[in-house]
């Protein structure tokens, strides 16, 4: 059945588009459109959980990542990669197992999830570089190892952050150049190491500017080299809390919006209401009043408490980007580096994913008026 939604583009075109299942059929201008924000689902390329729903958790049922997927519909989530960070094998095994089920199980599952991020394990051991994850599990890369994991994953795996300094990693990367994703993350690489690993295949940068160690050399650290090696697309928590705004903006000047892409890097308690958790990777962490999520006790954050559109309406905000900017780091450029043709774009023939919102006084990211989902309207306040 044909449907019909309006709105205004993020560069503020009036439009109608006439979608439906198979996709979108007509976009025709609209000068008296509705002020209403309508834009592309936006793709979260790196996500832990939310709301309390886990995906590092081998206990959680398979089920879990239906609600997960659903739940992310009201955050204007329509495409996300399910990050599982360092682990042992068995528990990886798990996690990938886990998520696999759910694909096969459930098809808005298989569409909202169109593969898997890896975080690790084989990142840097350092204190800073490594961040939260477990030192016992980080290890060099094991393209055996991979390999079986992908295997349990049904060849979902389409994302893995790596150090590029560990032993064997440039040669892991041309073990999976050609079909997953590799990024630079949780490193201390040395510009040559960082150079020699674009050569190698790799693709992108697992938020870049964060996961480091508070004090670095002013000129020789992992920041430069990324920031000017083309072939490396990268990733930005827009929460507020992990990049300060200078920072972010400075950034995608940069590398330009065709190669940021703005992420979550949502824990489970993101979305939670303040106060003490108890959680099975972080152990006990604090949702502050702000929002943000830090190793209880501590300065340190854990993971962050943002959705995917929370981030939008940050980087929007005061000396953040432009809108449109912003809603292609959040839609095209993460489609296009993850081969999503027809996602993450408003365009006749792609899928129709597709979100409405309210404008806020001073003309930026409101509130979600209607989530479409592969055609089918999920959501209408």
């Amino acid at each position: 059945m044909t449907q019909v939604l309006e709105g205004r583009t993020a560069d503020g075109r009036g439009v109608r588009v006439r979608y439906s299942a198979a996709g979108i059929e007509e976009i025709t201008d609209d000068p008296s459109a509705p002020d209403l924000l309508l834009l592309p689902g936006l793709i979260d390329i790196q996500l832990n959980g939310y709301a309390g729903l886990d995906v590092n958790d081998p206990a959680r049922p398979a089920s879990e990542l239906s609600d997960l997927v659903r739940i992310l519909w009201q955050q204007g989530v329509t495409t996300v990669y399910p990050t599982i960070i360092s682990a042992d094998d068995a528990t990886t095994t798990a996690l990938v197992t886990r998520a696999a089920t759910a694909r096969a199980s459930d098809s808005t599952v298989a569409y909202g999830v169109p593969g898997l991020h890896l975080e690790g394990p084989y990142i840097s051991s350092a204190e800073g570089a490594r961040g939260a994850h477990d030192p016992a599990v980080v290890r060099d890369p094991d393209p055996d190892e991979f390999d079986r994991w992908q295997k349990a994953a049904a060849g979902a795996i389409a994302i893995l952050t790596l150090a590029p300094e560990r032993t064997g990693a440039l040669e892991f990367t041309r073990h999976l150049a050609a079909d997953v994703v590799v990024s630079v993350g949780h490193s201390l690489a040395s510009a040559e190491e960082v150079h020699a690993f674009a050569a190698a295949g790799g693709r992108m940068s697992t938020h870049l500017g964060n996961a480091l160690p508070k004090q670095l050399d002013r000129h020789d650290n992992p920041i430069w080299p990324q920031l000017v090696e083309d072939t490396l697309t990268a990733g930005l928590i827009a929460d507020g809390h992990h990049l300060p705004v200078d920072t972010f903006a400075a950034i995608v000047r940069a590398k330009g919006a065709t190669r940021c892409v703005l992420t979550s890097d949502a824990a489970a308690l993101a979305g939670c209401a303040p106060g003490d958790y108890k959680t099975a990777v972080g152990g006990a962490v604090t949702v502050g009043p702000d929002g943000s999520l830090r190793l209880q006790g501590t300065p340190y954050l854990a993971g962050s408490g943002a959705s995917l559109l929370d981030c939008l309406r940050w980087a929007t905000g005061p000396g953040g980007l432009a809108l449109d900017t912003a809603v292609t780091m959040a839609t095209i450029t993460p489609a296009n580096l993850l081969g999503l043709t027809d996602r993450g774009r408003l365009e006749v023939g792609a899928r129709a994913d597709l979100i409405q919102l309210t404008r806020t006084p001073e003309g930026g990211v409101g509130d979600l008026v209607t989530v479409v989902v592969n055609g089918v309207t999920q959501t209408q306040v």
